[in-house]
């Protein structure tokens, strides 16, 4: 699973490029933009072709899943304690709607004591971010891990495959798609390389299954 978050602040032609990313295969767009209010959102989100709207999950302004038809909801980690302090029902809510529901973690022991089924969990930084300067990556290994883990944190086409090996179910991209000089033809590489690396593990598993067998 290939995910892409957007950037905190707007960058210059932003909606363009990203509708050039949903073209070229995005299936799964993170809005993460903490600084917009809702009215904000709406203006962002109103720019966006209404086609692609169904791949997109909110990380803030959450009230807006009843206005556009999106693909779900992320929570940050503030964000599921304090909906917790209620109870699961909201999830399960978003869940039966058939609405993605995933989380952010930053330790392993956060994600095993965690007792809400996400559809998906990140975990950062697994390299040093290339975003946010001096979060220092620390190779979370998440083999033994019974959820679908989702490795963020400095990815790039050229750690894919260190980041599949060290377990994970898919991966985050932020600093690696919009920071690049050409953040469309960046996108590509990663998604060509992040879709080899997964075919070369299921390979190399099915392989070690055959021998054991």
């Amino acid at each position: 699973m290939l995910i892409l978050l957007a950037p905190e602040k707007d960058i210059v032609g932003e909606i363009e490029i990203l509708t050039q990313l949903f073209k070229e295969g995005l299936s799964c767009y993170h809005l993460r933009k903490p600084a917009k209010n809702q009215q904000e959102h709406c203006a962002f989100l109103d720019k966006i072709p209404p086609e692609y709207h169904h791949r997109i999950l909110l990380h803030h302004c959450h009230e807006l899943l009843q206005d556009y038809n999106l693909k779900g909801l992320h929570f940050t980690a503030k964000k599921r304690a304090d909906v917790l302090t209620k109870g699961p029902q909201l999830f399960l809510d978003l869940q039966k709607k058939g609405k993605t529901i995933s989380s952010s973690f930053h330790e392993i022991k956060e994600v095993l004591d965690c007792t809400v089924a996400f559809d998906y969990h990140f975990l950062s930084p697994v390299f040093s971010s290339i975003s946010k300067k001096g979060y220092l990556g620390r190779s979370f290994k998440v083999h033994e891990i019974d959820k679908r883990m989702i490795g963020m944190g400095g990815i790039t086409a050229n750690n894919l495959e260190e980041t599949i090996a060290l377990g994970f179910h898919g991966v985050g991209v932020l600093g690696g798609v919009w920071y690049a000089e050409n953040p469309v033809e960046s996108f590509k590489s990663i998604q060509q390389q992040y879709e080899q690396c997964v075919q070369n593990y299921t390979q190399l598993s099915e392989n070690r299954h055959t021998r054991i067998n």
